[in-house]
């Protein structure tokens, strides 16, 4: 039923147990799975205050950043597919840097994706539990390319 999974994986304990339901689902279905792991793009300090030398050297110090980061989420994601890898999962990784509801929706939409797996991130109590998602959880579920299964924390 579900030959190609994406798994929505920020590199938590939330997506590590999104991942291992993903897998649960592969194991009966030998279904394809790709961890999805997105980097957001750092957001930059206002420059009006900064002079242009200075401004150059905050540019080169947030590209390290960035770089440093993605060679970091690729080493984590690469050690979880090496695990799965060895139970005989069809399992691949992507680290992609973007916002990541549209790297998501671009995924599902040109890799044909037949279930999107993902942890619910926002923690709240009560009515407010029940009736809210994250941020990035809410726009892929209303998007609607594919079934989407969250999973929450408790």
């Amino acid at each position: 039923m579900y030959k190609k999974i994406l798994v929505s994986h920020a590199g938590t304990p939330m997506g590590d147990k999104a991942l291992k339901h993903a897998v649960h689902i592969a194991k009966f279905d030998s279904s394809e799975i790709l961890i999805l792991h997105v980097v957001e793009a750092l957001q930059k300090p206002p420059m009006f205050a900064l002079s242009g030398t200075e401004i150059k050297a905050l540019s080169r110090e947030f590209q390290k950043a960035a770089k440093q980061s993605v060679i970091n989420s690729e080493k984590e994601m690469g050690r979880k597919v090496e695990h799965y890898k060895l139970q005989n999962i069809n399992i691949q990784y992507k680290v992609v840097m973007g916002h990541a509801d549209e790297v998501i929706t671009r995924y599902v939409k040109n890799h044909h994706f037949d279930l999107i797996v993902m942890a619910k991130r926002r923690k709240l109590t009560g009515i407010k539990k029940l009736l809210s998602l994250g941020s990035v959880s809410r726009k892929i579920v209303e998007i609607g390319l594919c079934p989407v299964l969250l999973i929450d924390g408790d």
